[in-house]
Parts: structure tokens; sequence; C-alpha cells
């Protein structure tokens, strides 16, 4: 974490919330701050519901927050209005989980693929031909799919059209909203290494929604967790297994299946429900289903705070200067405490 990186988009404050019935309030994203790097992914993990998707969709202008800033190289995108925000749309693009319904089937893959292209001017009509095979070609498909319609191709066939489209303004960023998650398990695995070769040949920043937090281990350079709306912890994906703090995340990644795993021991799954986003209790949203919940945990919400350079944790087991921060935490390996995976060792 020590080189450096330039940071191309950031969020501060960002909160977001929606009027309910009886004039209750849904607050799906709370005080969100997050920064992306040029050429890197960052991960966005949490159950349904958590707010992941709503904040993506204020990166590519779908909403706004309800209070906060956006900065896209120094511009606050969330104040974007006419032409200014339809030119940054050239940016910022998006891949949807189901490119089915973000196609009109009335139109073949050439139109489609080179819809972004002629909205804003960028080519000829006599050129949508060979734009289109060449964009195809970039995302691993035969130049003749050109003449075909989305319902004569498969469902990794038409994400990788998806990606085709959204690459085509040579975007900055693609925010891929569980783009893998309704492929299959094979087809999955290609349309990642595509994601991972594209960004490698063109320093792409991907923000990568997904439920899958050992596929967002494996791709992603940056991962942020979040549970009911606040993000309860960021660290570089790399450090998952071995580094993660909060119980929440200790929690997901105790959840992911491993062929190697001891299966005469207990599945791990975190108790009881989550409580509705519409009546959060007072304090840490993740109270009611923490092992480790002190008295603290049900006055106070614990902010985000840095434990170590890249790593940042909402959770007053780790807060400074807390007289209810644990005294020693220490990661611990198969050779210094006898488990048979890296894991976060809270002691009292």
């Amino acid at each position: 974490m020590s080189e450096k990186r330039e940071v191309i988009l950031e969020a501060k404050h960002v909160t977001r919330r929606f009027a309910a019935s009886h004039g209750r309030t849904l607050l799906a994203n709370n005080d969100i701050n997050l920064k992306m790097y040029k050429g890197e992914t960052l991960g966005l993990v949490g159950e349904s519901g958590c707010g992941k998707s709503t904040f993506m969709r204020f990166l590519v202008s779908l909403d706004t927050p309800s209070e906060g800033e956006i900065l896209y190289r120094g511009t606050d995108i969330t104040k974007l209005k006419g032409e200014e925000l339809r030119n940054n749309r050239q940016n910022i693009q998006m891949v949807f989980q189901d490119p089915t319904l973000s196609f009109n089937p009335k139109m073949n893959i050439r139109d489609i693929v080179c819809e972004p292209l002629m909205n804003f001017k960028k080519i000829k009509k006599s050129e949508k031909d060979a734009v289109c095979r060449k964009l195809l070609e970039m995302v691993e498909l035969p130049g003749d799919f050109a003449d075909r319609y989305p319902h004569n191709m498969s469902g990794g066939q038409r994400q990788r059209v998806a990606i085709a489209r959204a690459l085509a303004l040579e975007p900055e960023i693609v925010v891929l909203d569980e783009a893998t998650s309704a492929l299959d398990v094979s087809v999955q695995k290609t349309v990642i290494e595509l994601i991972t070769k594209l960004q490698r040949e063109k320093n792409i920043t991907f923000g990568f929604i997904c439920h899958d937090i050992a596929l967002v281990q494996l791709v992603a350079h940056q991962v942020a967790v979040m549970y009911l709306g606040n993000l309860v912890e960021v660290l570089p994906g790399k450090d998952l297994d071995m580094k993660a703090m909060h119980p929440y995340t200790r929690a997901l990644m105790g959840a992911v299946f491993d062929i190697n795993m001891d299966f005469s021991k207990p599945i791990e799954s975190i108790e009881s429900e989550a409580p509705s986003p519409l009546d959060l209790p007072q304090g840490c949203p993740f109270q009611g289903r923490c092992e480790h919940c002190m008295d603290i945990c049900k006055k106070e919400n614990p902010k985000l705070v840095e434990v170590e350079d890249g790593h940042s944790v909402a959770c007053h087991l780790f807060q400074k200067g807390s007289k209810y921060r644990k005294s020693i935490i220490t990661f611990c390996t198969s050779t210094d405490c006898g488990k048979s995976d890296p894991a976060v060792v809270y002691n009292s």
C-alpha cells in the first residue's frame, strides 16, 4: 500500500434517505467515505439490501445522495446538470446484472454496441460495422455477432456485449453491478478473466458489486464491506483472509465454502436475522448479531477509523483511545495459534 496511487474518485460523507410510509425514513447509505484508485478494482460486498447498488448508482448519476459529495477528478458529479451531466456519462459507465433488461430487443448487436458512440457523435453511421467488430473482438466475441439479436445469444455472450458497449466510449470507471451473479460458474470464470485482462490493457477502474466475498477477494484490490447502509470495513483484497477485523466481515469469510474445509465441524452462521432498515437500533446496527456486543455498542454507532495503512474498521473493539478497545489484536496463522486458516484473534 506504500506505492503512490492516483485517486480518481472520492465519496465524502455520502448519505441517502428514502421517505417511507407512516412518516418513517429508510437510511440506505449512512455517511459513506470511499476512494477509488486509477486502474484498480473496488469490491463492494454485503447482504442484499445493505446499500451497495444505491451507492454505485450515484457514480453513474442514476440517483443523487441526500447529503455529501462525489468527486470525480475534483468535480462534484452530484451537482452536474444538463450538458455537463451528459458529457460526464462518457467517463463512468455501468454493466448491469441482467444485460437483457438494458438491451432493446429490436436492435441488433451492432446498433446496441455502437449506440453510445452514435449518441455522442463519435463515429459515422458508415463506420458502425467496423467499430462494432473491433469492440466485439476486444471482448472475445466473433465479429459476425454484429448481425445477431440479444435473444440469439447466451447469458455469457450477452454480458460480454454489455461490457463492449460500456467500454465503447473508453470510460475511466466502469461499475459492474452483480455482473456475474446470473451466470453459470464456468461462464463467470471467463467473464472475470476478461475483466481482469481489459483492466491490465486499458488501466480501467472497476467498481465491483457482489455477494460472493470469495470472488471479490480474487479480483478486488480494495474491498469495502457494507451492513445496513453502513461501511463497516475497508481493506486490501489480498488481506481479507488474514486481516479482516470486523465481526461481520469475519462472519462473511466464515461462510465461504472451501473444498478443503473440515466438514466434521459445524457450519458457522450469523446468529438471528438482520433488523429492518426501517427500524434500526440505536448504536451499532450489527449489535443484535454480534457475539462481541458491549454496552457501548447499544449506545453509539462506531466511526470508521484507520487501524493500519489502507485498512479501516468501524467497531468499538478497535476504536483508538477507547476504554473498550481490546488490549491486543493478533493476526494468527496455523503455525502460531493452531488454526487451519488465518484469523483475527480477539484478546480480552
